[in-house]
């Protein structure tokens, strides 16, 4: 794919909780894409330093940190899926600055003429679809196949359930995407769907 600036695309990928969408980010970079991931965005503005970490650490407390005096995911996490409101209040910090992380990346590949593709599960949940994407793949997965998923990576059911049903439903995200990427079997048939939608993108455009 050429990387001239009239060939440049921007997509959004989104997907429920164990559904794929880390490896059609990989699929997406072997495509040619930049790659984003907005939750590694999401980790470097809440190291130990930056504003964002003062602001969590002042509303949530000092039991919120490891060791390191690094704010502990796990132990976050804990609390917000536990408590909508603490979850709320938690979005309510990071979305906007990493909102503003993702249109300097996004607003750089137009400059650069370089396709890209953004990671963001919560995209919908956070109003992030109005970023200036081109498009929006949402990776789909059965749910029992997503709960053995979880299962292998240390929770259980109940756990399992919890995170799921804190975002939104699936079929929702299916709905407001542009494009479903499938992810029902291999690792080589969701490379083909990832290739096959990206195809797709291009063509709607106008740009192959």
């Amino acid at each position: 794919m050429s990387n001239n600036k009239c060939n440049v695309v921007v997509l959004g990928v989104t997907g429920g909780i164990a559904c794929g969408k880390s490896e059609v980010g990989r699929f997406l970079g072997e495509l040619g894409f930049d790659v984003c991931d907005a939750d590694l965005v999401a980790h470097g503005l809440m190291k130990k330093g930056t504003p964002l970490y003062q602001q969590l650490v002042n509303f949530f407390g000092n039991h919120i940190l490891s060791d390191d005096d690094e704010i502990s995911r796990p132990i976050l996490g804990g609390i917000i899926f536990d408590n909508p409101m603490q979850r709320e209040a938690l979005n309510r910090f990071v979305h906007p600055v990493v909102r503003e992380a993702l249109e300097g990346w996004i607003t750089e590949r137009h400059r650069q003429g370089c396709s890209g593709a953004v990671l963001v599960p919560l995209l919908f949940e956070s109003g992030m679809d109005t970023l200036d994407l081109d498009a929006v793949l949402c990776v789909s997965c059965p749910e029992e196949l997503v709960f053995r998923r979880l299962e292998k990576r240390g929770l259980n059911r109940v756990d399992a359930e919890r995170r799921i049903d804190a975002q939104m439903p699936l079929e929702d995200k299916e709905r407001r995407a542009d494009f479903t990427v499938p992810n029902a079997g291999t690792l080589q048939e969701l490379k083909e769907e990832t290739r096959k939608a990206v195809e797709e993108v291009y063509r709607l455009k106008g740009r192959l």
